[in-house]
């Protein structure tokens, strides 16, 4: 199955001059959204994970998703004031502005194996973040996985050498 066909082009959005890649056809579709999760889980079969986050917010429909296949905790990673208990943040750049992510202090465990996954590695500013917040706790990143990667803004320069998954490259 072509992914590529369930992700539609959106200009100019969220603001002039941005190109957003539309994953509402894909999860629409139940035979497209099970193709994809097998795509996403196929490089973590021989990795103990016990922990995956999601990133607010369309982090966190494939993010559940890989935790229950995984047999793992989630972890939802949000945007500032949306989780009840004490949080940790990060802030960070993107490729429209600047945001800021949260997580709760109790999330993750020193020594917890962490599977980041986020929608889209563009920028890596949202994703180098995340991994601060995971590494703050003492959590080990095991892999980041992404439903597509923009490889022509370089976001995985920011990322170090931290393993590195994609579906859909651009």
């Amino acid at each position: 199955m072509n992914l590529e066909n369930y992700i539609r082009d959106i200009q100019d959005f969220p603001k002039p001059g941005i190109g957003f890649k539309d994953i509402t056809p894909l999860l629409s579709n139940p035979e497209a959204t099970s193709a994809c999760l097998e795509l996403l889980a196929s490089t973590l079969a021989d990795k103990k994970i016990n922990k995956v986050i999601g990133v607010e917010s369309r982090g966190f429909f494939f993010g559940i998703l890989l935790a229950q296949k995984l047999n793992a905790g989630f972890v939802p990673v949000r945007k500032p004031k949306k989780l009840p208990f004490e949080t940790i943040s990060a802030s960070y750049e993107l490729e429209y502005g600047t945001d800021t992510l949260e997580m709760h202090i109790d999330a993750i465990q020193k020594g917890d194996k962490v599977l980041i996954h986020d929608d889209v590695l563009a920028t890596g500013g949202t994703a180098k973040a995340v991994c601060e917040l995971v590494e703050q706790l003492g959590g080990e990143i095991v892999q980041m996985n992404f439903l597509m990667e923009l490889s022509f803004l370089n976001g995985r320069e920011k990322l170090g050498n931290k393993e590195i998954f994609a579906a859909l490259t651009y």
